[in-house]
């Protein structure tokens, strides 16, 4: 079983992955604003989430994923060059994520930031910020780096087969899917494109600070829960 969920405030996509013989089941990005909407989900699918992955430490939302282990015991993955201590597994290259019969792969994907996962499931990459349909995460900010990004993009994720699925963390322009194909031939940021080339690209972007970025990142550094919270227990 799989979902893709759309924060439209954000335009982050979230995504539940279930081993439909079992009901375990894990959740990657989770927004915190819909908490709600998740838990309701699962216990209408009556799956048992296990985990709530984590593709990187986001700058443009907070998590829920430090909300779902306190409502539902899920156990919070993340990258261990993202600094969230708070987590209960720190990733790394090579790891592998267990559910049911499934199990998910996990590949470092640095340069967007330097704690930056993809997700490798059946023939589908999470591939959170580092590639995008049509696009990539920036590279400007949390220990970001544009010649990173491209090593990670091209002999990370370019090296899988054609057919394999992008399932982005982001989409700003109402797509949803993409494949390695796609991004190889029409990725304008990528596309026949030299390291030198991309890097060019990525540091005359100019894009403007992220709103949430303050508030965000060290949010999400604790899985999204805040003093109050914590305090409340």
């Amino acid at each position: 079983m799989f979902r893709q969920l759309f924060d439209e405030a954000t335009s982050t996509l979230t995504y539940l992955l279930v081993d439909e013989e079992t009901k375990e089941g894990v959740i990657i990005d989770p927004v915190k604003e819909h908490i709600n909407d998740y838990v309701k989900l699962v216990e209408q699918l009556k799956v048992k989430l296990l985990y709530a992955l984590e593709t990187h430490v986001h700058a443009d939302h907070v998590t829920a994923s430090g909300l779902l282990r306190r409502k539902l015991g899920v156990k919070v993955a993340v990258s261990q060059q993202c600094g969230a201590q708070d987590a209960d597994v720190q990733l790394n290259e090579g790891d592998v994520i267990y559910f049911g019969k499934q199990q998910i792969q996990v590949i470092a994907t640095p340069g967007h930031t330097s704690g930056s996962l993809t997700f490798f499931w059946q023939d589908k990459l999470f591939t959170g910020d580092a590639l995008l349909i049509n696009g990539c995460g920036r590279t400007d900010f949390q220990s970001g780096d544009a010649a990173t990004l491209y090593d990670s993009i091209v002999n990370k994720l370019f090296v899988y087969p054609n057919e394999t699925l992008i399932y982005p963390g982001h989409d700003y322009t109402g797509h949803r899917v993409s494949n390695i194909a796609q991004e190889k031939l029409i990725n304008p940021r990528l596309a026949k494109k030299t390291k030198e080339a991309f890097i060019q690209i990525m540091e005359n972007l100019n894009l403007p600070k992220p709103k949430m970025i303050d508030i965000a990142v060290p949010a999400n550094k604790s899985c999204g829960i805040s003093e109050t919270e914590l305090l409340q227990g």
